[in-house]
C-alpha cells in the first residue's frame, strides 16, 4: 500500500465540499440540490465512478468550477468521491440537503480552508482515509476572541 498526500485546488472566493458516494446519479442529483438550495450560487460538482467505465462524471453552472472539480479528482484518484466547488453560497447553506442525498455516504469536509486530502493505493485502486482541513489550533478563545466571534455572526446575518 502508498500512502500520499493530495493538495486540493480551492480557487480564491470558494468553498470546497468534499465527500464519498456511490451512485452514478451524484453528479445530477448534487446539481439539483445546489441550485434549488442557493440559485445565485455559481458552482462546479464531479464525481468519480469506481465501476463499469470508471468515468469522472461532472456537472455545474460555472465551467471554471467544474474543470478545477474535476482536476481535484483526477489528483486523488479515488473511486466513488465527489468535489464540490461554490462561490456566492456557504456549505452551511445546502451541506444539510447534500447529506440527505440518497447517493451520498459521508462528507468529508465542507470548507474554505486549504485541505490535504490522505489517500491510500493499493493494486485496486484508491481510497481516501480522510482529510487535513486548515491549520492546527494555536490556544484557546479569550473573552475579547469570543465577543468578535459573536460580533461576526451577527455581521453576517447568522444570528440576531
Amino acid at each position: 500500500m502508498e500512502l500520499n498526500v493530495v493538495k486540493l485546488d480551492i480557487p480564491e472566493g470558494c468553498n470546497i465540499i468534499l465527500g464519498q458516494t456511490h451512485f452514478i446519479k451524484t453528479a445530477e442529483d448534487l446539481y439539483e440540490v445546489i441550485v434549488t438550495s442557493v440559485p445565485q450560487a455559481k458552482f462546479g460538482v464531479a464525481f468519480t465512478e469506481a465501476s463499469g467505465p470508471c468515468l469522472i462524471r461532472k456537472e455545474g453552472n460555472d465551467p471554471e468550477l467544474v474543470d478545477v472539480c474535476v482536476k481535484n479528482l483526477l489528483n486523488i484518484g479515488a473511486g466513488h468521491v465527489f468535489c464540490i466547488l461554490i462561490k456566492d453560497a456557504y456549505p452551511i447553506n445546502i451541506l444539510n440537503q447534500i447529506k440527505s442525498s440518497q447517493e451520498v455516504c459521508r462528507v468529508y469536509c465542507a470548507t474554505a480552508n486549504p485541505v490535504e486530502v490522505i489517500v491510500a493505493k493499493t493494486e485496486q485502486g484508491g481510497g481516501i482515509l480522510g482529510v487535513i482541513d486548515g491549520f492546527s489550533p494555536k490556544g484557546v478563545e479569550t473573552e475579547d476572541d469570543r465577543q468578535k466571534r459573536k460580533e461576526f455572526l451577527r455581521k453576517i446575518g447568522y444570528k440576531l
